[in-house]
């Protein structure tokens, strides 16, 4: 008779990201339904007022998703079949997609190998009489380089449109990510903000501002009276009210997710931490560290043990199959290489102190370098 192996349960249950959501919420919902006024109404006005008052920018415009916001920015800015856009490859694919929606075809620019973001110093390198923007991701909730890639712009005459998609109240030297130009974000489930899902894009632009609610709503500025071809792109007041409420509590989560991060920064050993530039307000949407040898082994142990992690991104935008099939044979080293590095941690909001603690003394355990006996 064979007897029975039984693993011991892993001690911790940490997950990687969470929703942050409580009884407000589930309120704010209730009100709504009880109301009967579910899509495009009151409540969704009132979003985009709070949203764009807190950025300090002159117009938002909300929307279904993150995806249908960068879609529709680019759609806005005149960007069509033909023209060139030129983005990171390091990113969720959305970002290079839109582009496509449109017509138009993506360009990749290396990253910044600490910060992984877009490196402005490769940019002008790919402009060409084609280019006619440029989409910086805030990756993690790191700024973007704005500064330097604005000046670029302004050269070539250029549009830049943020993809703030993961940066709710990041900011560079106290300006907020989105507070000028273009910026598109997004509320999916698990983003710093929240409404389940859904999206907006922030401008200083009238005349983009007045296109953008053009496209959201089957081009229509008065009802069945349809100026252009537009879209079924709007949010409802179910999601804007889970949004609004969010937005109450922002500041003491991201505080809180800046205050995590710090913890686990000072307490990892063997493996790189993220890297904050000068002066930039990172948000960490997500911690992401780099661990140069074994990564997916090191995820694996730390699964054993009960704490989640992820892989943002494990194949770069370039080397994905519908880019390879369309030609794309770029070689993006940096990329390349912190698509087989990165790792990212627990760093929501919810966790304890023994989270934490858990986290930090894990990974440091599991990620030291091991060594193979020999015989």
């Amino acid at each position: 008779m064979h007897s029975q192996q039984i693993e011991a349960p892993a001690k911790w249950s940490i997950q990687v990201a969470r929703p942050m959501l409580g009884e407000e919420e589930i309120e704010a919902v209730a009100r709504v339904l009880r109301s009967g006024h579910l899509v495009q109404g009151a409540l969704v006005e009132q979003f985009e007022r709070r949203f764009a008052a807190m950025l300090g920018a002159r117009h938002a415009v909300a929307l279904s998703n993150g995806t249908a916001a960068l879609h529709l920015a680019l759609l806005a800015h005149g960007i069509s079949a033909g023209d060139e856009v030129i983005t990171s490859p390091f990113t969720f694919i959305a970002s290079a997609n839109a582009a496509l929606y449109v017509g138009a075809r993506p360009v990749f620019v290396d990253i910044r190998p600490d910060t992984f973001n877009l490196d402005p110093g490769q940019i002008e390198a790919s402009i060409t009489p084609r280019t006619r923007a440029i989409v910086p991701v805030h990756l993690y909730g790191q700024p973007a380089e704005l500064d330097a890639i604005h000046e670029i712009a302004a050269r070539h005459q250029l549009a830049v449109i943020e993809d703030a998609a993961q940066a709710h109240g990041a900011a560079i030297d106290g300006r907020i990510v989105g507070s000028t130009g273009t910026a598109c974000f997004s509320f999916y489930a698990t983003k710093n903000v929240t409404t389940a899902e859904g999206g907006l894009v922030t401008t200083d632009d009238d005349e983009i501002v007045d296109r953008l609610r053009l496209l959201r709503s089957h081009g229509q500025r008065e009802r069945y009276h349809h100026e252009i071809l537009g879209y079924n792109f709007r949010l409802t007041d179910v999601q804007a009210a889970i949004g609004l409420v969010q937005l109450d509590r922002l500041e003491a989560l991201t505080d809180a997710r800046i205050r995590n991060a710090a913890c686990l920064s000072a307490r990892l050993s063997g493996v790189r931490p993220p890297v904050v530039l000068p002066g930039y307000r990172h948000v960490f949407h997500q911690y992401t560290v780099r661990i140069p040898h074994d990564r997916d082994g090191v995820a694996r142990r730390l699964a054993e043990q009960g704490i989640g992690t992820g892989v943002h991104y494990p194949v770069p935008v370039h080397q994905q199959p519908l880019y390879r099939d369309m030609g794309y044979e770029d070689h993006l080293p940096e990329s390349e290489r912190a698509s087989r590095e990165v790792l990212s941690l627990p760093v929501h909001p919810g966790l304890t102190t023994d989270e934490l603690d858990a986290v930090a003394t894990t990974l440091s355990a599991v990620a030291a370098p091991r060594t193979v006996a020999l015989s």
